[in-house]
């Protein structure tokens, strides 16, 4: 009788998704992510198809990664330093969209590969900037200080 009932609100079970968590900053920057690496994978499908494996493969890494931190399903997974593997996803897809890009419009000069090299250097940028915000917040986190400080400089 003193127990909880599964629906407990504030408390999210099994593998329902956060809507908190998607409306936050980092859940919006996901979402972002997600959706132009998806953008960049169906213009490099259409127009220089050789280059599209590379974009799959980080589209469903950000996919996995959402999907665990929207569920807190990595909460399960403590051996893992989940905001170090973060900045690993983000300078690694960074780099590979930033090479591809490059490659796609030097490959072709069709609308598509320069929209998708346009787009590909745009996600490059945002995904520098979620590694550079995942270093600062867990610098500052790791220093004992607020997470707010990057606001103040």
């Amino acid at each position: 009788m003193g127990e909880q009932a599964p629906g407990a609100p504030g408390e999210p079970r099994g593998f329902q998704l956060d809507k908190e968590f998607l409306a936050s900053p980092k859940g919006l920057l996901m979402l972002g992510e997600l959706a132009l690496s998806l953008l960049v994978f169906a213009l490099l499908t259409a127009s220089v198809s050789a280059y599209m494996g590379a974009a799959l493969l980080e589209t469903l890494l950000t996919a996995a990664v959402l999907g665990l931190r929207g569920t807190h399903a990595h909460h399960h997974l403590p051996a893992l330093h989940w905001p170090c593997l973060d900045m690993l996803r983000c300078g690694s897809a960074a780099l590979i969209f930033l090479v591809v890009a490059v490659a796609a419009v030097a490959a072709s000069r069709e609308g598509a590969a320069v929209s998708a090299a346009t787009f590909g250097l745009v996600l490059a940028g945002v995904f520098a900037y979620d590694g550079v915000r995942t270093y600062r917040l867990q610098h500052a986190a790791g220093l004992g200080q607020d997470s707010r400080v990057e606001a103040e400089e």
